[in-house]
């Protein structure tokens, strides 16, 4: 028996070696057939790759009277509900949409769960500023965005916590703007108060907002510019106030400006070098009074000045110069519904040498005399039956428009340029 369990030890190492070989074959260095894949590439199953994204099971802990998407864990729907309170909310939500419900109140105790949010959708709700509870938001550390436009708000609500990057208070009935109301927000970057019945911004309330990229304060009832906004503005918009006057200095300390829209207000004059400024692009000033036009600087793409009381388009005064390297950018510029007789000197061509459309319409006339409308000094937009033989070769030149521009479709169907429910840039 010795010898026997002797020959069946040998027997198995035997086996095991020969078995044992098949583990240790290299496939990437055989030459034989290539070895088939136990899945085809289209099942192949890629490794498993770590995105640092915080995974949030799902619970049943959202409102009944809310919706809580499974996909987005964070986010909590409430909207169009017909809410006349702010429901509970969980603690792991950031995201929350109240619009278009009836809610008429704010109080602390809402958020109180709920620290983590990052962004509270109020609009479209029946809130007064009386029913807003002192610090409701200012306890909330990470809330960036904030929409409380489309309430029946009569001051803004403070204090706001210093996370506040966007706040949108339009359409609601705000008249005036405190001292204090803005206090600590320096991350503020986009403030929106169009729409209400601000006729004042009391001493430099928005000085202290040293990152503010976009104000926005159109239609409301000012006579007067803002005392001292922020040097870090890019946009800003003032359009349907009751301004006369901008001072002189008023946008030297503004460098940073891409855009100013301050049409259907009162300006009757500027001074020449008003709007100097190295980064500016877009400038509307239309449905003012201005008599005369101003210089125009390099950096200026879009200039709006229908609808004013200008008689002469002095190119002198727009370009004083002509310099070949660092060339005017205007590329489009309005001037309907103003009082010019003679045609636009065809030196503005050679100031403007990017311009590609020259909106000139009709202009204003006394019941005595015909509608003018400039004649063409430069030829029209080839005909469709051309474009087939010279679309290779067209030159692309500026374009003067006697009628209608087709930018501006909305003027067919009786809608005007300036009507715009979304104010951001």
């Amino acid at each position: 028996m010795g010898i026997l369990n002797q020959y069946l030890v040998l027997i198995l190492l035997w086996a095991t070696q020969g078995l044992s070989q098949y583990n240790e074959y290299d496939y990437d260095t055989d030459y034989g057939p290539e070895r088939e894949d136990e899945f085809p590439p289209q099942f192949q199953f890629p490794h498993p790759v770590d995105y640092a994204v915080p995974h949030f099971p799902y619970t049943n802990d959202c409102a009944r009277e809310c919706y809580c998407s499974p996909a987005f864990p964070l986010v909590m729907h409430c909207d169009n509900r017909k809410l006349k309170i702010i429901p509970q909310i969980p603690s792991r939500i950031q995201q929350l949409h109240l619009q278009y419900n009836d809610i008429e109140a704010v109080s602390a105790k809402s958020f109180v769960n709920a620290t983590g949010l990052t962004e509270i959708n109020l609009s479209h709700n029946k809130i007064k500023s009386n029913k807003i509870e002192f610090g409701a938001f200012a306890k909330l550390p990470h809330l960036s965005q904030l929409f409380l436009h489309h309430n029946d708000l009569e001051e803004i609500p403070s204090p706001l916590p210093s996370s506040t990057e966007r706040l949108f208070l339009g359409f609601n009935m705000i008249n005036k703007v405190r001292e204090n109301d803005f206090q600590g927000l320096v991350n503020l970057t986009m403030l929106d108060l169009c729409n209400n019945q601000i006729d004042f911004i009391k001493g430099k309330t928005l000085t202290k907002l040293k990152n503010l990229m976009q104000f926005n304060i159109c239609n409301n009832k000012l006579h007067s510019m803002p005392v001292k906004l922020p040097a870090s503005l890019m946009y800003l918009s003032m359009e349907n106030n009751s301004i006369s006057e901008i001072p002189s200095d008023y946008f030297i300390h503004l460098p940073n400006l891409l855009a100013i829209r301050m049409s259907h207000n009162n300006l009757k004059n500027v001074p020449l070098r008003m709007f100097n400024l190295p980064h500016l692009m877009e400038l509307n000033l239309g449905h003012n009074k201005l008599q005369n036009v101003f210089y125009i600087p390099r950096s200026l793409e879009h200039l709006y000045l229908q609808d004013n009381e200008i008689e002469s388009l002095n190119i002198t005064f727009m370009c004083p110069g002509i310099d070949p390297i660092n060339t005017n950018r205007l590329t489009y510029l309005r001037v309907d519904q103003n009082k010019l007789k003679g045609p636009i000197s065809t030196y503005a061509f050679l100031c403007f040498p990017h311009i590609q459309s020259i909106y000139y319409g009709e202009q204003k006339y006394d019941g005595n005399e015909e509608p003018h409308l400039q004649i063409r000094v430069i030829p029209p937009f080839p005909m469709a039956e051309n474009d087939e033989d010279d679309d290779d070769d067209r030159d692309e030149g500026p374009r003067y428009h006697a009628g209608y521009h087709p930018e501006y479709r909305a003027h067919e169907h009786g809608e005007s340029d300036e009507d715009f429910d979304d104010y951001s840039y």
